[in-house]
């Protein structure tokens, strides 16, 4: 790969993310815009984001793109100087057109060198709807084209996974790099030295160095710490198009747009939380119709809200809709053999049967639900980044819904136990306690089992079995209790060795797919340490306690 080959992809990269900023924020103001049509600035703005887009994209060669947001600039020219009229069906059409640059821009990166029939339709679509708009000053809200709500945004082109730090961070985390440069010099010299040094002043510049590194490591964490509003601004769109696609009316309200968290917490959020707005406008938020009757204002409300608590960041989704109903969900649990009696199934456990794969109120299957899976994905999702979801919903008032999660991904306390010469790892916030195994418990040697912790049945599972670790257990084990979201259980395991900050590395393919593993981590002596998966733990042990119970 010769220089210009290395610069060019430098160049793309930095295209494509700024260009998904940029459709970002022309979302943002075409949603400003038909709230306030007269509002000359936000044409500016649209106009400047254009001109700006088409630039970038001439100076990479996507001409599909630029061709597009040429014709874009030709319609908001025209609204700028009122010749045209700034109605719904015509920022429907501009959303839309946001939507074909987006995949102009995904063809072009994917090594497309020529726009697609689809991208040609719609540039003559755009110029035929702009001549007509004048006609449709008058017309009445949404009574054009339904907005093309089901479709999925074009998928993302091969972006860099790219963060915008302050310049003042980089050179705070330059200068205790230099410091931290100087320090292991200076011990570095000291052991060399030998002799007339001290051991005091060893360990000394020894904890000056740990100090600056524990700086940096802090530092470096902040820098990845980026505001949720964002992935909240991105829902206003989606909430748009699926209530105008459904006859139903909503707006959404954000709260905590400023709380932090880690750039790749978001990431793993932001799929749930499309899942989460999608099921909330499709299966709670009601017609107009039935809310007038239900003595609602016609309008629903469909509330984001973030905010830290305990170490933790709460992102909680809300809405003042219909509830859960639960005789259907029981209904659809005892199909799908979840659920024995309809009749024994209350609203938590209702709350939980949500999250079933395939099970679905929908009388069909449509393009937004109808095949149980996007709750499914919101769990895994969420489990998947040690954190919890829960769910309460109060009929005719609303649910709501409350995901948990670490607020970084890349470090946490852990809690390291041991089984054979094998060390294994608890994130911190889910151990409860420790226990000694009775000693009836230790001699039985079962894979799992129950024991009486002050009066309450806890069932365990015993870490040796579940990973099939060699050698004998010792004459005394220990149980650890872990929680995740109201389930309790034990694991036992031979020794505790205590509470460690564990560095998270990703897993290997070969011990990707085994259950109960979330994550690994390098011990001090160079050996691998599994990171535990608590929830998939539980639900083993909870399930196999269920099956005995029912046995």
């Amino acid at each position: 790969m010769d220089e210009l080959e290395i610069d060019r992809e430098a160049l793309l990269a930095t295209f494509l993310a700024e260009a998904d900023e940029t459709f970002a924020h022309m979302e943002q103001q075409l949603l400003a815009l038909e709230r306030t049509p007269e509002d000359d600035e936000l044409l500016n703005a649209l106009f400047r984001d254009v001109h700006t887009l088409k630039g970038a994209a001439s100076l990479v060669s996507f001409d599909g793109a630029r061709d597009v947001a040429h014709d874009l600039e030709d319609v908001l020219e025209r609204l700028r100087q009122r010749t045209l009229a700034v109605t719904d069906t015509l920022v429907t059409l501009l959303l839309q057109s946001v939507d074909v640059l987006r995949r102009a821009v995904a063809e072009a990166a994917a090594g497309g060198d020529a726009a697609s029939e689809a991208v040609l339709a719609f540039r003559a679509r755009l110029a035929e709807a702009a001549r007509a708009a004048v006609a449709e000053r008058a017309a009445p809200a949404g009574a054009g084209e339904a907005p093309d709500a089901h479709e999925p945004h074009a998928p993302h082109a091969s972006a860099a996974r790219t963060l915008r730090v302050d310049v003042g961070k980089l050179d705070r985390m330059l200068n205790l790099s230099g410091e931290i440069a100087i320090a292991r010099g200076r011990l570095g010299e000291m052991l060399e030295r030998r002799g007339g040094v001290s051991p005091e002043d060893a360990l000394d510049a020894h904890r000056e160095a740990d100090r600056l590194y524990l700086d940096l490591q802090e530092l470096i964490m902040k820098a990845r710490m980026v505001p949720i509003g964002p992935t909240f601004h991105q829902h206003v769109r989606t909430l748009r198009d699926l209530a105008a696609s459904l006859g139903k009316q909503a707006r959404l309200v954000m709260e905590g747009e400023d709380v932090e968290v880690d750039t790749a917490v978001i990431e793993h959020i932001r799929d749930p939380l499309l899942h989460m707005v999608r099921n909330a406008l499709d299966h709670g938020i009601e017609r107009p119709e039935e809310r007038r009757a239900a003595g609602k204002p016609p309008v629903g409300t469909l509330t984001l809200r973030a905010f830290h608590d305990a170490g933790s960041m709460v992102v909680q989704v809300l809405d003042d809709g219909r509830g859960l109903d639960v005789r259907r969900i029981a209904q659809q649990a005892v199909a799908r053999g979840l659920a024995s009696d309809p009749a024994r199934v209350g609203p938590e456990d209702a709350a939980g049967l949500i999250f079933e794969p395939g099970l679905s109120t929908a009388d069909a299957v449509t393009e937004l639900s109808g095949r149980g899976v996007g709750m499914d994905v919101v769990r895994r999702n969420i489990e998947a980044l040690r954190g919890s979801v829960s769910v309460e919903s109060e009929p005719g008032r609303g649910t709501a819904i409350t995901l948990r999660v670490p607020l970084t991904l890349a470090i946490i306390q852990g809690f390291k136990v041991g089984v054979g010469g094998e060390t294994y790892i608890l994130p911190l916030d889910a151990v409860s306690e420790c226990l000694e195994l009775p000693p009836e418990e230790t001699r039985d040697g079962a894979p799992w089992g129950v024991i009486n912790v002050r009066g309450k049945p806890l069932p365990y599972l015993r870490l040796r079995d579940h990973f099939k670790v060699g050698g004998a257990a010792p004459q005394r084990e220990n149980v650890v209790v872990v929680q995740h979201g109201a389930q309790v259980a034990g694991v036992a395991v031979d020794v505790l060795h205590g509470e460690s900050s564990t560095v998270i590395k990703p897993l290997g393919g070969l011990v990707g797919a085994v259950a109960g593993v979330s994550g690994s981590s390098i011990l001090g002596n160079g050996r691998v340490a599994l990171i535990l998966d608590v929830a998939g733990i539980l639900r083993e042990t909870l399930r196999r306690a269920a099956a005995q119970a029912a046995a």
